[in-house]
């Protein structure tokens, strides 16, 4: 498979040139990064694969009026968070449960989780990350395993540097109090 630019693939999807098999490319270039930022949101493997393959459904009916201001995979990136938050409201809305029992939730389901094969501190870490809030757990992630720059994560979460920066810094100080508890 002959290796194209982000801008070379849009292209091709845009003039209809055999869209299936561009659209192939980018699912296979792009699956795997955000099946595990997206299962850093929700937990699950198979609420994972869920949001993923809503994921790129989106993108296959957005992607012919990308107006690529950003980068493709900072698009997909934006459209995979969206969509997994998204799925949190909704499960948290059936539920009629404040976000702290959707947190025991996850929390329960990382244990539980056939998928999951961290140690003990993994397995805390994880827990700790789960305490904390919702854009604050996110942009811990990106910054923490994603090594995402915050100006990748500014055009993702449409929020500024500072913002990130904060988010990032009371993440890291909430989750070692959290470490070092016990």
């Amino acid at each position: 498979m002959p290796k194209h630019s982000e801008k070379e693939l849009v292209n091709l999807f845009k003039n209809g040139t055999n869209q299936d098999y561009v659209f192939n490319i980018l699912v296979g270039e792009y699956k795997t990064r955000l099946y595990w930022h997206i299962r850093k949101i929700l937990i699950s493997h198979d609420d994972t694969d869920d949001v993923l393959q809503n994921t790129f459904i989106k993108a296959w009916k957005g992607l012919a009026d990308f107006r690529e201001d950003s980068n493709l995979f900072t698009w997909l990136y934006r459209i995979a968070t969206n969509e997994a938050l998204s799925f949190l409201r909704q499960k948290k809305r059936a539920s009629f449960v404040p976000w702290a029992g959707v947190e025991k939730s996850l929390s329960e389901t990382l244990v539980s989780d056939q998928f999951f094969d961290g140690d003990d501190i993994q397995t805390k870490l994880q827990k700790a990350i789960l305490t904390l809030p919702e854009k604050q757990r996110i942009v811990f992630n990106m910054k923490y395993f994603d090594e995402m720059k915050y100006e990748e994560m500014e055009e993702i979460l449409d929020t500024s540097v500072g913002a990130l920066k904060a988010s990032y810094h009371h993440a890291v100080k909430k989750i070692e109090k959290y470490m070092n508890k016990d």
